[in-house]
């Protein structure tokens, strides 16, 4: 059954995250400051710039050494071909390119512009270009705080992973999930009935992106500072947790590629 209502809690003081910071207990501080207690089922969805920062997946472009195939492709797209180089160093493939716009597959699957390698929100760095990265398996690193987090406050909790992106045919930005641990990141309605009892055939839910997205209304898109929200009322089966790699559609049944 759906719930009937959930809530969202923005964690207050998350500080600013550097490399080799334990997110676990940068969470737990802010946590337990806040009075927050969590509960069984509670879904926490971080932003997935302070995993980043916490993995030191920082790139600095004086380090790097454009190809010829960067700097063709930087020409047709109008950006710094070094920033180009670290796209495509991130990327399995470029899906569709032009001035000021660069799609890609990332190699962790996912569509998306600039493989998500941003310039946003990051801290000088003496004189340095630096740009951010992806996690490097935020499904690994949702399982890691899953389990920290899980053992301090003895309760099951869920992890997403959370980035801003922008969709195909759609105007605007929103939270998509990169990870998940915990919680149904997919969830298959297939042979549940409708109003009318008639079975659902296709119907699959991106919960995790939901989650995600309804959590990106509190994290904010600037200066915002809010990289830590906590999702309760929402209920699922133990039994069909799935991590967020079930969201990614096979290419070979992507009929827009």
């Amino acid at each position: 059954m759906l719930p009937r209502s959930i809530s969202l809690i923005a964690v207050p003081d998350v500080p600013l995250v550097r490399p080799g910071d334990d997110l676990a207990a940068v969470f737990t501080d802010a946590i337990d400051a806040a009075e927050i207690d969590p509960k069984a089922k509670d879904i926490l969805v971080v932003a997935q710039k302070i995993v980043s920062k916490a993995e030191d997946r920082y790139v600095d472009l004086n380090d790097v050494t454009p190809s010829p195939r960067a700097h063709k492709l930087a020409r047709s797209v109008d950006k710094d071909p070094r920033l180009v180089e670290v796209i495509l160093s991130e990327s399995e493939d470029v899906v569709r390119y032009r001035t000021g716009v660069l799609v890609v597959a990332h190699r962790l699957g996912f569509v998306l512009a600039n493989a998500g390698v941003d310039q946003s929100n990051i801290e000088p760095n003496g004189g340095g270009e630096r740009v951010l990265l992806l996690p490097k398996d935020p499904d690994a690193s949702c399982a890691a705080l899953k389990t920290r987090l899980d053992r301090r406050y003895g309760v099951d909790l869920g992890i997403v992973i959370s980035d801003t992106v922008g969709r195909a045919w759609r105007n605007g930005a929103i939270g998509m999930a990169l990870g998940a641990a915990g919680l149904p990141a997919l969830q298959d309605l297939v042979g549940r009935g409708d109003l009318y009892g008639r079975p659902l055939e296709v119907t699959q839910m991106g919960f995790a992106d939901e989650v995600a997205s309804a959590a990106s209304l509190l994290m904010g898109q600037a200066d915002e500072g809010t990289p830590l929200v906590l999702v309760r009322g929402l209920d699922w089966e133990s039994a069909d947790e799935t991590d967020a790699r079930a969201l990614l559609r096979a290419r070979e049944f992507d009929l827009f590629r």
